[in-house]
């Protein structure tokens, strides 16, 4: 008889949530988000052009990916470092929800008219750019949702990989931290 295998009940195991690491990532984020679209804002490049795709700068598309992706990664990797979890997974888990909580903030933050201190391309979500009411065809609304749905899954993104840094496992998906044995297992009971 192989004793490897283990033909007892399933255990579940909740994982814990640490919601003070989760608001602080979440915070830590939207301060991110909001200095880097200010200082993208400083540096010229503004979402205000677009009109259509043509019309936007090549710097201001890597810019506002580059702002979007590094304000989630220090999100993620505050929620991942002050969970003080050893694994990726659990830190990763924190990163993800950090991101969650912080969508909705931004929203809110959106809809009371804060979409141009986060730089514009989050303007998709709450109104299109502030344009007025002639301005707003259907091919502006359309480009600047593209553009919010891009920032938020480029921030996800990032908060996944910030979470998974701040775990210190090496990041690579080959590695298999070899886990502690249940010592049920071993011993072929249950």
């Amino acid at each position: 008889m192989n004793r490897d295998v283990y033909n007892g009940p399933e255990t579940w195991r909740p994982w814990s949530v640490n919601w003070s690491a989760i608001w602080v990532g979440a915070l830590a984020a939207l301060t991110a988000s909001l200095l880097f679209g200010l200082l993208g804002t400083a540096a010229g490049a503004s979402a205000e052009k677009l009109t259509s795709w043509h019309t936007v700068a090549r710097l201001d598309v890597a810019m506002t990916v580059c702002a979007a992706f590094f304000a989630y990664v220090i999100g993620g990797w505050a929620a991942g470092k002050i969970t003080g979890a050893r694994y990726s997974e659990p830190t990763i888990l924190h990163a993800a929800i950090a991101w969650l909580v912080t969508t909705p903030m931004l929203v809110g933050m959106l809809a009371l008219g804060a979409g141009s201190a986060f730089g514009g391309w989050y303007g998709g979500i709450a109104t299109p750019l502030g344009a007025s009411a002639t301005a707003v065809t259907p091919d502006v609304i359309r480009i600047t949702a593209m553009a919010a749905v891009t920032s938020l899954l480029v921030g996800l993104i990032g908060s996944v990989i910030g979470g998974w840094m701040a775990s210190g496992e090496p990041m690579t998906f080959t590695y298999y931290r070899k886990r502690i044995p249940n010592p049920q297992r071993q011993q072929g009971g249950l």
